[in-house]
Order: C-alpha cells, then structure tokens, then sequence
C-alpha cells in the first residue's frame, strides 16, 4: 500500500475560503509544564462532530476561551470532554471541536484544504464512500455563503495514526512527560518518511500522529479520487519504510 500527502490545489479557480470561520468550542492550551516546559497547544487536532451544546452557557465558557490554563484545569475539562469525543480520539492542548461556523467565500473543489482543514462538498463525501473508501466522517459546516446555490459543505473527522521513521531525526526524540504526558516539539524534518508499521489498515484517510496538521491518504483513496475526478487537492507520494 502506497501513501500520500494531501495538499491544497494551487489551481486559481478554486477560490473557496473559509478564513472568517472557527469552530465553535475547544480545550484551551496550557501553560508550560513544570517539569518539561512544554506548554501551548497542537495544531490539527481538530474534531468538529464532537457537540458540546447540551452543556450549559457556564459549562461552555472554558472551552470558548483558548488562553493556557494551568495542566491540572486542563485535565479536568479534557475528561468533561472525552465522553462525547470518538473512542481514541487524542484530546491534547488546543484540540478544536464542534462544526466550523461563520462565513465561508469563494469557489470550492470536490475537497478543499485550507491550512489543515479539510472539508468536502456533500456529494463527493457519498460517491467516495460508495466505492469503498473508509474512515471518511464528515460533519456539516454552519457557515454562510454569498451568493445563490452554495454548496453543502462537511469537515471531515480523521483520526491520528502512524509515526515519522526514527531514522528522520538526527537526535532520538524526548520520551513523553511522565507528568503532563507531552512529547518534546519538533520541527517537522525537510526530509521524511513513514514508519510502516505504524501505518493503519482500517482507514484510507487520516491524520499523521506525530504531526496533526499532515492529512494522508492511502493509495485507496488516491486512486477512487482521480477515477472519481475528484478536484481541490492534491497528491503527494510519502515513502513508507
């Protein structure tokens, strides 16, 4: 099985943006940690069909508020959370939940990636499920359009899996904080490449463990796509070891 980077299409006529759009809640980031002094929050994690909206306008303000808060708070409000989120869902600092909402501009593809978010519109999301590509969960967005017939737009859900190589670091990576649970950051290498044996075999579509903000596909969905004619994004091919 062959894998891929899912990237943005480049082609201007696909103007589609969704800058002036948030989701709704989240889990706030975190103040640096004592013992390791990792603090601030992830990009990618993102989980918009988790909905919070039975919580109460008290419930709700701390996770309206992105600012760090101490780990010990932050623990707390993950476990509210972790109930309604998907089992294994990975709720670190700064995890994005519940549908983006706002207003949304332009001319969209099938798929469009807009820094890590990766939404598709209504049909597409059918058709690829139709021929069999798995783990594809999309959550309507509550945005608005200018202009008339907008498209039904869905952010997808992906879970986390696999890992960089070891062999990608010049230095072997920091074991996780025995008392925050962080993994030391590290810049995402020029040159990298998958760990196979981390790789999924149940999802065509996910995002990469160790760096949330990398969608990847399998050769499955690459291949239903570019039959599909499917546009927006693009393709990458990631070496897998």
């Amino acid at each position: 099985m062959r894998f891929y980077r899912v990237e943005a299409s480049t082609t201007s006529r696909f103007t589609g943006n969704l800058s002036r759009a948030a989701h709704k809640w989240g889990l706030p980031g975190v103040e640096p940690c004592t013992e390791c002094g990792v603090g601030g929050g992830w990009a990618g994690l993102q989980y918009p069909c988790v909905d919070l909206s039975s919580f109460s306008k008290a419930e709700l303000k701390p996770f309206s508020d992105p600012w760090p808060v101490p780990f010990e708070v932050f623990a707390r409000l993950r476990e509210r959370v972790r109930p309604l989120a998907p089992e294994g869902a990975v709720l670190e600092p700064g995890t994005r939940l519940g549908p983006l909402s706002g207003v949304a501009t332009g001319a969209f593809g099938h798929l469009a990636l807009q820094d890590w978010t990766l939404v598709i519109r209504d049909e597409a999301l059918e058709v690829l499920q139709g021929e069999g590509v798995r783990g594809l969960t999309g959550c309507r967005l509550d945005v608005t359009f200018r202009g008339k017939n907008p498209p039904v737009l869905r952010e997808l859900q992906l879970a986390l899996h696999g890992r960089l190589h070891p062999d990608c670091f010049v230095h072997p990576r920091a074991p996780t904080c025995a008392k925050c649970g962080s993994e030391a950051s590290e810049r995402l290498p020029d040159t990298y490449w998958l760990a196979r044996e981390t790789l999924p075999v149940e999802v065509d579509l996910f995002r990469l463990r160790d760096y949330p903000a990398l969608v990847i596909a399998t050769e499955r969905m690459v291949v239903a796509a570019d039959r599909l004619k499917l546009e927006g994004v693009t393709f990458q091919p990631l070496d897998a070891r």
